[in-house]
């Protein structure tokens, strides 16, 4: 699994966000309160969701089950306008990311994200930024319970 590595200007996400953990995973909960007013969402760049975790001071070797983080359901847009009542706007700053694809089922992902923290960034000769960490899924996404999805884990590095 190698990354692509890019560097990306500001985007502007719209959605919802929760305070999340990893023992009290409140996941599908957000998501069902998300995608009813998605439609609603005007300026959506494409039809992609983005499901953002947006971490204070994180360390992958300290996280554990009850680290707390703000998880967003979202999706991009060209422009903030007219937003749909219950939703917020994110800001994602510019920055270099390392794209790795995941393919298979949302309860093998935990491996992909140890590979990624475990093994390639230390052997990867980048560090991790204080940016967020995300996941895209597009067209190719048909749920977490699909062995054939596949998503775009993003990592922010410098």
């Amino acid at each position: 699994m190698e990354p692509k590595i890019v560097d990306i200007p500001p985007k502007k996400l719209v959605g919802a966000r929760i305070i999340n953990s990893l023992a009290e995973d409140k996941t599908g909960v957000l998501w069902q309160q998300f995608m009813p007013r998605r439609k609603m969402i005007k300026n959506r760049v494409n039809t992609d969701y983005w499901s953002v975790q947006n971490y204070k001071n994180f360390d992958p070797a300290s996280f554990t089950e009850d680290t707390q983080f703000e998880k967003w359901a979202a999706v991009e847009v060209s422009a903030y306008e007219d937003l749909p009542d219950g939703l917020e706007t994110f800001d994602l700053p510019a920055g270099k990311y390392a794209i790795f694809i995941f393919h298979g089922l949302a309860s093998e992902y935990h491996k992909a994200l140890r590979y990624i923290y475990e093994s390639w960034l230390p052997s990867s000769g980048y560090e991790l930024d204080e940016r967020p960490q995300f996941e895209i899924m597009g067209s190719k996404y048909y749920g977490p319970t699909d062995a054939n999805s596949e998503e775009e884990t993003w990592i922010p590095i410098k």
